[in-house]
């Protein structure tokens, strides 16, 4: 699912360095989430065939950096202390 880290399957992260990493994710999931709904609001308008595809190159790299964000969120819930 996601890429493999340096740390050892059973290494866990410190809790202070954990509870900034999932604030830091958590603000970044709040950016994303504005991203995406101007994105989205961006492609219901009238454009031209060259804004669309720059919408688009916006919506597919949000995407993406949501997706990377789940993952990183992941790793944290699973390698907590």
């Amino acid at each position: 699912m996601f890429a493999q880290t340096q740390m050892e399957p059973t290494s866990k992260i410190p809790s202070d360095i954990s509870t900034e990493l999932r604030r830091l994710a958590h603000d970044l999931s709040n950016s994303l989430e504005t991203i995406m709904q101007a994105s989205y609001l961006l492609s219901q308008s009238k454009l031209d065939e060259t804004s669309k595809r720059w919408a688009g190159l916006i919506d597919n790299a949000t995407r993406d950096a949501a997706r990377i964000n789940r993952e990183v969120r992941e790793i944290l819930r699973s390698r907590s202390t």
